[in-house]
């Protein structure tokens, strides 16, 4: 199975946000290359928010390059043998941390945001997972600063994209 395959799969079976599931669905179904980053017409990123053991708080990361506390996430690589597993790799390669679970059912969300051309839009796929007992972070190079947020504090600090990430991860939980 290819990625490509694999996030058509994913997305015929995520029951949620019909209307952009569908835009999802019809980009791929336009684009054969609609899981890389060179699309023109935009991509397919994963990303995932990693969830402490307690359920009590969120590890966000100051994004380099946007300056915002963002859910782990980013860019599809031919490595990638599903898009769960590539939200579990760039949640590991930001968070620094090893031994984070996926959430079972797939997908918590999706969020489709515009991004500066040549490429126009990223469609994430977002996961939740979770950080196991007494797991250290480390930050990337990708990142300014990681640091756990009690979930009261996400709104003071993150966009509505990751407080709906958060509020659908907590549903979920």
């Amino acid at each position: 199975m290819t990625l490509h395959s694999d996030a058509v799969r994913v997305l015929e079976g995520y029951e949620d946000q019909q209307d952009l599931r569908q835009i999802y669905l019809d980009h791929l179904d336009r684009h054969p290359d609609g899981m890389w980053k060179d699309c023109g017409d935009g991509h397919i990123t994963a990303s995932a928010l990693v969830i402490d053991p307690d359920g009590e708080r969120v590890l966000l990361t100051l994004h380099r390059k946007l300056r915002m506390w963002l859910q782990m996430g980013g860019h599809c690589e031919p490595g990638d043998t599903s898009l769960a597993a590539a939200a579990l790799r760039e949640a590991t390669e930001e968070s620094g941390i090893g031994g984070l679970t996926l959430l079972p059912d797939g997908p918590v969300r999706l969020d489709r945001h515009p991004i500066p051309p040549p490429c126009h839009w990223h469609y994430d796929v977002q996961y939740a997972v979770l950080a196991p007992r007494g797991a250290e972070h480390a930050i990337s190079d990708e990142s300014l600063d990681v640091r756990w947020f009690p979930y009261d504090e996400v709104a003071d600090v993150a966009d509505d994209s990751v407080v709906r990430l958060l509020d659908a991860t907590r549903a979920r939980l």
